[in-house]
């Protein structure tokens, strides 16, 4: 039987973003959602301690839209693989503390909010003393730019006299010059220093880039900023300075202005307003309490704003390296975020359509219909992939924008908007038919225009990311798996916009082409004689042959035949493919396993967390339930924070999650996963345009009572109970039929 269509095969990819509220560390009274305490709780124990956070090459990461901040654990940023990041530029690579001509000995940073940083230092030792007594407390802020507060504490029993220096440096590289590590290779810098003013401007052909310093008091030179200052005993100095950053002669906005409140800022009030409007998640289980609580923020921190549509809001894909609109990471982040803020899947949709395809440009590999992979706005565009601010090598981001615009129809958008976004969506569904199929087999493959494009262009992209049992490299043209189960999910999606406008014609037709496809794609993947399917299939059709995760997408997409289900769900939850913390992304059996790889054998957090709501989708609650408690055990490793990935050794070998070396964080689905897989387990199921909402909690026992309040159903709010014994209990979700109980799995509508 085909299951229901529409976004029923994909229902489970939401989640919420969650003010959390800890039973277990709350001493007093149970306050009310949405009270002070509540906040203040959470915010207090998601802050991650000194040193916990790290980027790509051992630094702390601070991240608020388009901006980022990489520096070393005291702050200091030492221009390598670190620097001040606005639009995909590095408008600081140089920002070093001194006391008295001497760096400081750091002492850790903590991270009170994703673009907020705590940093701790202290100075060498100074004559008669016998230890250090003069400490440099450093508060950064970023978001356009940079506030940095400084206070000199100086702890001794007599004034502290001392030069307080900072170098500073602008070498306006790209990103990805900056993450090649040829940043050498940038324009020549123009600086000037004025009277309480540090200026650098570059060209990169067209486009130009500057960045001020605002420093009251400082004596200002071409490389550094000092202070004279006398700190008195057990006293402290106090001073602030600001980077501005402006693109084409136009000041970016300052967004934590000198001399206001930082708690007045726009970027601290946004968060705050969303801290009280999201979903409150009461817990038993400080795991998941802190997961959730982090997951939150970091979602909240990486949406961005398309510079020619300001107002509407996206999320980027990650940082430090991916602070941008991706198609593929972008539509599945704000997919998992449908609970928390519908718009945030709304203004996903309308940036992407914006920049659809409209032309043939095998540079960029724009076709028309298409989904972009990413844009960019650096410096200099031509490092960028396709040489180009748009590139459109992603093989899956097109179907999966109908996918997210059916859930978003699910969710109860408002039917002009769908009316809206309609004409992109059949757009990419030409695409998936015209230019996706390249071979005319019926299936959507991959095979990149030029050498500057991707290799491999499915979620797995690096150029050994799909290979076959032996560990033999498979060549392009390649369709992937769980490429073909998002096309099916797509045409199941359009089947059901088309039935809710009362268009029967194109109802039938989409519900056709979802049905006659699903049964020949179970017939061409599934390897019989192994029990399991094909990753893809390759330029001769023949089986690309591994035992990877890919297969999980298609439970998470409905894609897979009722009698097959079981023995994928086996598979996932073998000791081949299951570390006891997540998903390898390739069996331990295969050719090409490593589990220190990128793509063969790690562990990625959103693969999982989209195998687990396929496992949950199809009733294989234990399943779900192991893989969810393995996920939230790794993210406990990880302060709560999951990166993009971690590597693959199984729990019986190291008795933790080993991290990969060069994974990013925050990592939008990364975040979004353990939301996700809690979104799975509790079984919220909104279908609003019909009035009806399924429930089913089925969350591990060791996670106790859960209580989440407050999520966005339509035009109300649903609060979901879950008892210690497993009962529950809801209220909300008014002019909705509440479904209590297994929702229907493989029934069709």
């Amino acid at each position: 039987m085909l299951p229901p269509l529409g976004v029923h095969s994909y229902d489970y990819n939401v989640s919420y973003s969650v003010t959390v509220i800890s039973q277990r560390s709350w001493q007093g009274p149970d306050p009310a959602p949405g009270h002070p305490v509540a906040h203040t709780d959470a915010r207090r124990r998601t802050g991650s301690g000194f040193g916990a956070e790290s980027s790509e090459r051992g630094g702390q990461v601070l991240v608020e839209g388009a901006s980022f901040a990489v520096s070393g654990p005291g702050g200091d940023i030492d221009g390598s693989a670190q620097g001040l990041f606005v639009r995909d530029a590095r408008i600081i690579s140089r920002w070093r503390l001194h006391v008295d001509g001497a760096p400081l000995d750091p002492l850790g940073g903590y991270t009170a909010e994703p673009f907020a940083g705590i940093f701790m230092a202290r100075s060498r030792l100074r004559d008669g003393h016998v230890e250090p007594t003069v400490l440099i407390e450093r508060r950064r802020y970023v978001a356009s730019g940079m506030r940095e507060d400084l206070c000199v504490h100086n702890y001794g029993n007599e004034p502290a006299g001392l030069t307080l220096s900072l170098e500073v440096g602008a070498d306006f590289a790209d990103l990805f010059a900056v993450k090649a590590g040829r940043a050498e290779e940038t324009a020549p810098v123009t600086v000037v220093a004025g009277s309480e003013v540090w200026t650098a401007a570059a060209r990169h052909g067209k486009s130009e880039r500057a960045v001020r310093v605002l420093a009251p008091g400082a004596a200002v030179a071409a490389d550094s900023l000092a202070y004279k200052v006398v700190v008195q005993a057990h006293g402290e100095w106090r001073t602030s300075l600001a980077v501005l950053a402006a693109v084409d002669g136009e000041d970016l906005p300052m967004r934590f202005p000198l001399g206001l409140p930082v708690e007045q800022a726009a970027p601290s009030r946004e968060i705050a307003e969303r801290h009280r409007t999201s979903p409150k998640l009461r817990s038993d289980s400080l795991p998941l309490t802190l997961t959730m609580a982090r997951s939150e923020e970091d979602l909240a921190a990486l949406r961005l704003s398309d510079p020619a549509e300001p107002d509407l809001e996206v999320v980027a894909a990650g940082a430090p390296w991916f602070m941008a609109l991706f198609g593929r990471d972008s539509l599945i982040a704000s997919s998992l975020g449908l609970a928390l803020d519908p718009d945030l899947a709304l203004g996903t949709l309308r940036a992407l359509a914006r920049h659809q395809g409209r032309v043939v440009d095998p540079m960029s590999e724009e076709e028309p219909g298409r989904i972009l992979h990413e844009l960019r706005f650096g410096a200099d565009v031509s490092l960028a992939l396709g040489g180009a601010e748009r590139y459109f090598g992603s093989v899956d981001a097109t179907p999966l924008f109908v996918v997210v615009l059916g859930q978003l129809a699910r969710w109860g958008a408002d039917p002009d908007v769908l009316d809206e976004l309609l004409p992109a969506a059949d757009a990419a569904l030409c695409w998936i038919e015209d230019y996706g199929d390249k071979d005319g087999d019926g299936y959507v493959e991959y095979l990149r225009s030029t050498d500057r494009g991707l290799r491999n262009q499915g979620w797995k992209d690096s150029a050994d990311g799909v290979n076959y049992a032996d560990g033999t490299l498979a060549q392009p043209p390649i369709a992937l798996v769980e490429v073909q189960a998002c096309v099916y999910a797509a045409y199941a999606a359009r089947a059901e916009l088309a039935k809710r406008r009362g268009d029967a014609e194109s109802a039938s037709y989409w519900k056709e082409r979802a049905i006659a496809f699903r049964r020949r794609f179970n017939e061409d993947f599934w390897l019989a004689d192994r029990g399991f399917f094909a990753v893809g299939l390759d330029p001769e059709k023949r089986p690309i042959d591994a035992l990877a995760s890919n297969m999980g997408h298609a439970l998470w997409a409905g894609a897979v035949e009722p009698d097959k289900a079981a023995l994928v769900a086996e598979r996932l939850l073998s000791p081949e493919l299951f570390s006891g913390y997540g998903i390898r992304t390739l069996a331990t059996s295969m050719g090409a396993y490593n589990p220190a790889s990128y793509h063969n054998g790690s562990v990625w957090p959103h693969d999982t967390a989209l195998c687990a709501a396929g496992l949950r989708r199809y009733g294989f609650v234990h399943h779900a339930q192991r893989v969810a408690v393995g996920l939230l055990e790794a993210a406990a490793y990880f302060s709560g924070r999951l990166p993009e990935l971690f590597c693959g050794f199984g729990k019986e070998e190291i008795p933790g999650p080993v991290p990969y070396p060069a994974a990013g964080s925050p990592q939008a689905w990364a975040s979004a996963a353990p939301v996700g897989v809690l979104t799975a387990l509790l079984g919220i199921d909104p279908d609003v345009p019909r009035g009806t909402v399924g429930l089913a909690p089925a969350l591990p026992s060791d996670w106790g009572a859960v209580e989440l309040d407050d999520i966005p159903v339509g035009h109300d709010r649903l609060s979901v109970v879950v008892r210690d014994d497993g009962t529950f209990s809801w209220t909300g979700a008014q002019g909705l039929s509440v479904s209590v109980g297994e929702r229907r799995l493989l029934t069709s509508s």
